[in-house]
């Protein structure tokens, strides 16, 4: 046994460049690179290792902790969780700027490496530079945070112990079950002491992702249940992308005439325009899905974690004998809502099921249900697309009780612009190329998208709701964008979100991987004034008003930003859109560009698409001065009613 002499950082950066993903056959180098932002805490340490000596890891410049994190989760995600970045900060403020996409990666299951520097294990020099000391337990540092957000968490306080770390990490990064942040902590001393390592540990590891196969008790279960059914209902959820089970699904969904929905994660997965296709399902869910949701006898999660706006909060399903079979790869998710459990890869079990379902020649009794629901669904879409600003008195498809001739009145005095949402979504749906990417993550977007966007190219919807993170579109554009880039990525977003983080959109520029930043901009958080003002609240600090002098509230003049002249000093490609035809000019246009664009557009607020047959539960004031707000405190406790329990 040779032995190789490094220090704790130049280890590490051996062993991660050694790592390897084999799936169906098909080896893949697992870590592509490192997104880093050097500070104190690592750049003389995992910096230097680095610099000597990177491998064939590619290491990119980040500009904001969070913003690389996304970019990785996003790259991941892309690859379809089989191949990851990992990525580097200082001690302090900068680890603690990736917890937000730490709790993002491992919401959604996606497998992200963060190595953050971390406080002198030595304690030496302590209290150091952006330290948090703590009396009651020296051993607390930044990092600790991490652990509520990471399905792996170690500090790595002796050179050796980087063995058994990087071992553990690599078990949960490639787990189908359990993966997520891992959080390796490296103190900033360690990282630069040495060790006489064993050459072994170096040496190429090639991971092994099986299919885990359903045993023949958990089909036998499962075709019981199926078979005393007559309207089962197919829920596709993130698991089948990752898998990728599309076809087997789309052949099962075939073969039995069972209808599929959609959740955030698994749209994209098989075509919108597929016969069976009932699409989006849930609280931000559409016309077609939700109206047969509610009959449904069974439904059969695939790869499905059941959130409550997959569900509506355990509401949506009002079919008294509604039964569930839930086919998952975690046992943690194939236990919801007392389903029958299939604990296998979804691919796997489909084709196993569907073997098993042909003998007794098993159809469903759902008859012109599912053609009818579909048409429906098509006509609705069709109409939303086509919303146009009418002028006074028009009434906005989210119809509450805003004093709209006013605000209308001044949006456009301020934008020129008449553009509705949902009328500029029809045009990117019909313009954009089929083959394209559309990323988005929070705010109004996301279920605008899941009810009306029609998904043509495989993987090409790329949404981000187990978190439902403000400022993760942009940068993960960046992210997509290097897991494949042949194709155009258009990363949708919010003026709120855009504001909270775009920070990778300049790394897209420092690195020539063009993305496309479609703006919507209404000068609200129209989400969260959407949801105040349905639950009987006005509208509160939503809107971005400047303070009014009067009163000293939030409720004065709209702020008008012109976000093309902000991406315009970034070295952007930019558009200002006020009308359609400048729309449909400006994307033609920035298909030409070599880097990066942003179309600012502006639109009416309270124009985005509204709920269909849905029901979110979320903490109201059982007490107020508000009639309306009671009144809704009421209507609250019936729907609960209504609800399963668990």
């Amino acid at each position: 046994m040779g032995k190789i002499r490094l220090t704790m950082a130049q280890a590490l950066t051996r062993f991660l460049d050694n790592q390897y993903l084999l799936v169906d056959g098909v080896e893949t180098k697992f870590i592509k690179g490192i997104f880093a932002i050097f500070g104190h805490g690592n750049v003389l340490g995992l910096g230097q290792a680095l610099e000597q000596d990177c491998g064939e890891l590619v290491v990119h410049q980040g500009r904001n902790e969070q913003g690389m994190a996304h970019a990785a989760t996003g790259f991941a995600k892309q690859k379809l969780r089989q191949q990851i970045y990992a990525c580097t900060s200082s001690v302090g403020p900068g680890a603690a700027n990736m917890i937000t996409a730490a709790a993002t990666a491992t919401a959604n299951r996606i497998p992200l490496l963060l190595l953050p520097g971390d406080v002198y294990a030595s304690r030496q020099p302590d209290p150091v530079l952006q330290q948090i000391e703590q009396s009651y337990d020296l051993s607390i540092s930044t990092n600790d945070a991490f652990r509520a957000v990471s399905k792996y968490w170690d500090r790595i306080v002796r050179p050796e112990q980087l063995m058994s770390t990087c071992i553990n990490a690599m078990r949960v990064l490639t787990d189908p079950a359990e993966t997520g942040a891992v959080t390796l902590c490296l103190p900033q001393d360690v990282q630069g002491e040495a060790y006489d390592y064993p050459d072994y540990f170096f040496q190429k590891r090639v991971h092994r992702l099986d299919r885990r196969p359903a045993t023949a008790g958990m089909l036998a279960d499962a075709l019981a249940l199926l078979t005393a059914k007559r309207r089962p209902l197919l829920v596709c959820g993130g698991g089948v992308k990752y898998s990728q089970a599309g076809l087997a699904l789309r052949e099962f969904a075939e073969r039995f005439h069972i209808p599929f929905t959609e959740t955030q994660a698994g749209k994209g997965t098989v075509a919108s325009s597929h016969e069976f296709n009932l699409g989006g399902i849930g609280e931000t869910g559409c016309l077609a899905a939700n109206t047969l949701a509610r009959q449904a006898d069974l439904v059969i999660g695939v790869g499905t974690r059941y959130t409550d706006f997959t569900t509506s909060s355990k509401w949506l399903f009002q079919n008294p004998d509604v039964d569930f079979l839930n086919i998952n790869v975690s046992a943690f998710d194939a236990g919801k809502l007392d389903g029958v459990q299939v604990l296998a890869d979804a691919r796997e079990a489909l084709s196993a099921l569907s073997a098993l379902l042909a003998q007794p020649d098993y159809r469903t009794g759902w008859g012109n249900a599912i053609v009818e629901a579909r048409s429906a669904q098509q006509q609705e879409t069709a109409r939303v697309y086509a919303v146009e600003y009418t002028g006074e008195g028009f009434v906005p498809e989210i119809d509450d009780h805003l004093d709209r001739d006013s605000v209308f009145a001044e949006f456009i005095e301020k934008t020129d612009s008449l553009l509705t949402q949902s009328r500029v979504l029809g045009v990117l749906n019909q313009h954009l190329p089929q083959d394209s990417v559309i990323v988005a993550a929070a705010g109004s977007l996301p279920g605008d998208l899941q009810r009306v966007w029609q998904n043509h190219g495989e993987h090409g919807y790329h949404v981000e709701y187990g978190y439902s993170c403000m400022g993760y579109e942009v940068n993960v554009a960046l992210g997509v964008k290097l897991a494949e880039p042949q194709r155009e990525v258009y990363a949708m977003v919010g003026d709120g979100a855009f504001m909270m983080l775009h920070s990778e959109l300049i790394t897209s520029i420092q690195e020539g991987c063009k993305i496309n930043v479609v703006l919507f901009d209404n000068m609200t958080n129209g989400c969260i004034s959407n949801l105040q003002m349905e639950h009987g609240m006005d509208s509160y600090t939503t809107e971005f008003r400047f303070r009014n002098p009067q009163g000293g509230k939030l409720d004065g003049k709209l702020v008008p930003v012109n976000f093309a002249m902000l991406a315009a000093a970034y070295g952007c490609k930019t558009y200002s859109v006020t009308t359609e035809q400048q729309l449909i000019e400006a994307l033609a246009d920035a298909r030409l560009q070599s880097v990066s664009t942003l179309l600012d557009i502006k639109v009416l607020p309270k124009t985005m698409v509204h709920k269909y047959l849905s029901w979110w539960r979320v903490g109201g004031a059982q007490v107020a001065d508000s009639e309306k707000i009671v009144t809704v405190a009421r209507k609250l406790q019936e729907n609960i009613d209504k609800a399963r329990d668990y």
